[in-house]
């Protein structure tokens, strides 16, 4: 089953067990693929949906931070139960030690030297694992091991 329609049937599976945000959450998903399915006219991959989730994911946090400087603590519990929700179907992160060895590994490969060979690197990077590991967790960990 494509991770396109587990979400389908846990949104069925949600409205059945009247689990209204969950419902909601995932119908909100389920809008931003139907909407890069008619912009782009192409076939959702996984892969593809991954990248909507950690989009949706990093646009809530965003929100969340904004709620919680401004003492908006409602506002800031719905987004961070749709952070969970989403979250659910993210494949698990890499720890700081995988993304390290992994990030060597990468540089090795590419031959990097110094800092000017970061866009190099961040390329190779975030095609080999920019699906388990954050942008900003893999830029940090090229900085750091490029100095």
């Amino acid at each position: 089953m494509t991770l396109r329609n587990q979400i389908k049937e846990d949104i069925k599976t949600a409205m059945k067990a009247k689990e209204h945000a969950k419902r909601d959450a995932l119908r909100l998903l389920d809008s931003a693929m139907k909407q890069i399915e008619v912009d782009e006219r192409k076939e959702l991959s996984d892969d593809d949906v991954i990248a909507i989730i950690a989009k949706q994911v990093k646009q809530r946090q965003d929100s969340a931070a904004q709620y919680k400087e401004a003492g908006r603590a409602d506002l800031l519990e719905k987004e961070l139960d749709e952070i969970a929700i989403f979250e659910a179907y993210l494949p698990q992160q890499l720890s700081d030690e995988e993304l390290h060895d992994a990030v060597k590994e990468i540089i090795t490969q590419t031959g990097a030297q110094s800092m000017k060979d970061m866009g190099t690197v961040m390329g190779a990077a975030k095609s080999k694992i920019g699906t388990v590991a954050e942008g900003k967790r893999i830029s940090a960990c090229v900085k750091a091991l490029l100095r």
